[in-house]
């Protein structure tokens, strides 16, 4: 046996016999009466009917009844079964204990109910295993799923999940399905980020692998709900919703070194000579140039009668400059908080200065060649003028926000 020191929590830890290519942790809190049932009948699948060296982890959460003694038990029948004990509550903190510490290629966790279908297990962990994907979860809100559970506890699922979706821009279906593996490599590195230990850590490592980049595998499971459940629903409701505003504020203040990570962990880009990320920031850098462009336009046609084409083509390109290099700051870029907000300002009107020479030197060649020149003409060489500048600002925008520090960016 030995002792390790996980998150301020002594962690006891049998060692295992062999290395393994999956290693699966089942979480248990005084689970004395199910926990053999729930061992002997997952270690006889992944004995006859799983194609890769595995081994069963038993995370006992400070339990008070003979949960730990059962393990032990189990341990010692068994020699790819392992304990470790923490004397601490906690799924998140259970898994962060053994994961970061593992030996296996891939690590995975499943409630002690078995409420997933087992056969789910290989198509879970494959493409971790093959290196395709990053993480893998079991998804019970998939139209091809097969769920058997209470109107009550449906009704709340699909709400999460849709609250993660409109707060955090979740694109993941199914958060807190007791069915999810990583690869162990990627847990090393993204474990340290969660902050939470109890029921939010699956949204919140799901949260911070999405924007960092990470590859998320869903798939659809076959589940029946477990009637001895003993989640109190209104507590862990409350700490998931401080848990999203926690989140939300790291986020937005770009407290997290989501950019380390996606460096550390990322993908290479499909296209050689294309930065990973290039399509998305053209796609946004056009929507906000077209939003900007329109309120150029707008502005130049009102300021021009008072104020004559030269001076209204500069008040309308220094107003819509300053809002397009926070816009692009933020929307396109995604760097948030503010860090570097003045200087960023500072070498966009820079940039600006690009677009002011070439809308005004296309202005002054069309006044020397046409000084008869109606404003219907101004405007399309101003267009012209402008989607050159546009390009241009886009090179130079991609430079003033390039490799940002890790506390500035909002992936």
């Amino acid at each position: 046996m030995t002792e390790t020191a996980t998150a301020g929590h002594r962690a006891e830890i049998s060692e295992p016999v062999s290395v393994p290519v999956l290693d699966v942790v089942i979480p248990v809190y005084n689970e004395e009466t199910d926990l053999g049932i729930c061992v002997r009948r997952l270690r006889a699948y992944l004995r006859d009917g799983f194609p890769f060296p595995a081994r069963i982890t038993i995370a006992d959460n400070a339990s008070t009844d003979a949960t730990l003694q059962v393990a032990r038990l189990l341990a010692a029948e068994f020699d790819d079964v392992r304990v470790v004990h923490l004397d601490a509550k906690g799924r998140g903190r259970a898994l962060r204990a053994v994961w970061e510490h593992s030996d296996a290629q891939v690590v995975a966790y499943m409630d002690v109910d078995l409420s997933t279908d087992l056969n789910a297990l290989l198509p879970l962990v494959a493409p971790l295993i093959t290196g395709h994907s990053d993480l893998a979860i079991g998804t019970r809100l998939s139209s091809a799923s097969r769920v058997v559970r209470g109107p009550k506890r449906e009704i709340i699922s699909r709400c999460y999940n849709l609250l993660l979706k409109a707060s955090l821009q979740a694109r993941f279906s199914d958060a807190q399905c007791g069915f999810k593996a990583m690869r162990t490599e990627v847990a090393r590195r993204l474990l340290p980020l969660v902050r939470d230990g109890e029921w939010f850590f699956d949204t919140e490592l799901l949260v911070l692998a999405e924007r960092a980049g990470l590859r998320i595998h869903e798939v659809p499971v076959d589940w029946i709900d477990d009637p001895d459940s003993r989640v109190d629903i209104v507590d862990t409701a409350r700490k998931d919703l401080l848990g999203i505003g926690r989140l939300l504020r790291a986020l937005y203040t770009g407290a997290l070194p989501l950019d380390e990570l996606r460096r550390a962990v990322g993908r290479e880009p499909l296209v050689p000579g294309v930065p990973l990320g290039m399509v998305g920031q053209l796609v946004r850098f056009a929507i906000v140039g077209v939003l900007s462009t329109l309120a150029y336009l707008l502005l130049y046609v009102l300021l021009q009668p008072l104020t004559g084409a030269q001076a209204a083509n500069f008040l309308a390109l220094l107003t819509t400059a300053i809002a397009n290099t926070a816009a692009n700051r933020a929307f396109t870029f995604g760097v948030r908080g503010s860090a570097k907000a003045v200087s960023h300002q500072v070498q966009g009107l820079l940039i600006f200065g690009v677009g002011l020479a070439l809308t005004s030197g296309s202005l002054f060649a069309l006044h020397h060649w046409a000084p008869q020149a109606e404003v219907h003409l101004e405007l399309f060489v101003l267009v012209l003028a402008n989607l050159l500048a546009t390009l241009l600002r886009f090179v130079g925008l991609r430079w003033v926000f390039r490799n940002p520090r890790p506390a500035q960016v909002r992936e």
